[in-house]
């Protein structure tokens, strides 16, 4: 974590997170994307999407607010080729207007990573060149962000608010208190396609070294970094500048 993100968030993005989080907290995910444009305005929101197994979802709840929400998509050069057509099917399915491919910084992965095999030693060290960093870079000219975090996730995920303080930005989570099965609905009611691995067994998709296929009767994050301690990337869990 650098020394920037580190500090305390300013005075007034806590009190409005604050005030934000005690009037959604009962809000439709709808509701909680109209809110936060309403905050900061269309130029000052992002949407972050990995174009995952669920993403559709948010994406279409933030498509039918405002289709011109920017949205940020780490391309990590370790993405499934299937991720990166199932993000240009939902451009087209969804009409999004202003994806962002943000990728790694060339003279970063040339100084820390030449094998490509910093994955194995210190998948910590990755996700921060490949996804922290890059996603830090991206968020700059915002001042809030939206994700689709969700409490059914567990872990670090079980008690996050609809609206956080991140640093300087505010960050909204509209999927906090949805249900696995409000999600299916939300797919079933528009016709949303599926990523493409969901068929495979890949009921969470992350980069190609670290993940795999969930069995039968697992968490669907558990394919996610098997067998490490690891649960989440970083971007989750390093306050943004």
């Amino acid at each position: 974590m650098t020394a920037v993100a580190s500090q305390a968030a300013p005075e007034s993005t806590l009190t409005l997170a604050g005030e934000l989080d005690r009037a959604l907290r009962d809000a439709s995910p709808a509701e909680v994307v109209a809110a936060a444009l309403k905050a900061v305005g269309r130029d000052h929101l992002a949407l972050v999407s990995s174009f995952g197994t669920e993403s559709a979802a948010l994406l279409k709840v933030m498509a039918d607010v405002d289709s011109g929400i920017a949205v940020i998509f780490l391309d990590t050069g370790w993405l499934f080729e299937e991720t990166l057509a199932y993000r240009d099917t939902l451009i087209a399915t969804l009409g999004l207007r202003d994806v962002r491919s943000i990728k790694p910084s060339e003279e970063i992965l040339s100084r820390e990573d030449p094998d490509r095999e910093l994955w194995f030693s210190d998948p910590d060290a990755c996700c921060r060149i490949r996804k922290v960093e890059p996603l830090a870079r991206a968020l700059k000219p915002f001042s809030a962000w939206i994700n689709g975090r969700k409490r059914f996730q567990g872990g670090a995920r079980a008690a996050i608010q609809v609206v956080e303080e991140d640093g300087v930005r505010l960050k909204f989570n509209p999927f906090a208190n949805v249900s696995r099965a409000e999600i299916e609905a939300i797919y079933a009611s528009a016709g949303l396609p599926q990523h493409p691995l969901v068929a495979s067994g890949f009921l969470s998709v992350g980069c190609i070294p670290c993940t795999s296929r969930a069995a039968e009767g697992e968490d669907p994050r558990a394919g996610r970094w098997r067998g490490r301690a690891k649960t989440e990337c970083g971007i989750h869990t390093t306050r943004t500048s």
